[in-house]
């Protein structure tokens, strides 16, 4: 296996690598040009964004600027939503689902390093994957630590620091992140009244 191959699967690699340092290269020149785009080009966005990410599944948004590694080993779903100042260190594969939200300021690591100071300081490297499910909603500022998966459906409290798996359809917020409460029925109940409610007063029918 190569340095990428192994960086990639969650092996302990040698970081300052020739092929890595072009991939590095060939996304720094992409995302410097995606942060430039005006505005309303949406299809000069999609343009880069289909050379840059690995896999996109549909038309999703990533409000610039917008920061990562390699993006190669970056998979967004349809309808997925980047706020602004959005930092992913893919140095193992990121999975963002359908309708994912991410608040602005958010940083998702993939990337990490030796706890034994000589190792790390002779330039090794080792990566764990992060997958977020569909429909999740991440916070402003929020920080999603390597290896960890969060469940769909789940929210995700700005601030939070996401240290180990979140399950699905629950509210979860802190540094650590933890578990407040499950989302149920009567939130359904709640937001589906809400919206019925807007309809209504827009003269739609429900």
């Amino acid at each position: 296996m190569n340095e990428i191959e192994l960086m990639n699967a969650g092996e302990l690699h040698y970081f300052d690598d020739e092929e890595i340092n072009a991939l590095s290269y060939r996304a720094q020149e992409l995302l410097e040009q995606y942060n430039a785009t005006a505005a309303n080009d949406e299809s000069a966005r999609t343009e880069i964004l289909m050379k840059l990410l690995g896999k996109i599944d549909g038309h999703c948004t990533i409000k610039p600027p917008f920061r990562c590694d390699y993006g190669k080993f970056i998979e967004i779903g349809e309808g997925a939503f980047l706020n602004y100042d959005c930092i992913i260190l893919d140095a193992c594969t990121v999975k963002i689902g359908k309708h994912v939200m991410i608040g602005p300021r958010t940083c998702i690591y993939s990337a990490t390093h030796p706890i034994y100071a000589p190792v790390r300081t002779a330039g090794y490297d080792i990566s764990k994957p992060v997958t977020i499910g569909d429909d999740v909603w991440l916070g402003g500022n929020v920080v999603v630590n390597p290896g960890v998966t969060i469940g769909e459906g789940s929210v995700i409290g700005s601030g939070s620091v996401v240290t180990k798996d979140i399950p699905a359809n629950v509210i979860a917020a802190g540094n650590p992140c933890r578990v407040i409460r499950e989302i149920t029925e009567a939130d359904k109940t709640y937001w589906e009244t809400k919206r019925d409610q807007y309809l209504i007063k827009k003269g739609a029918s429900v």
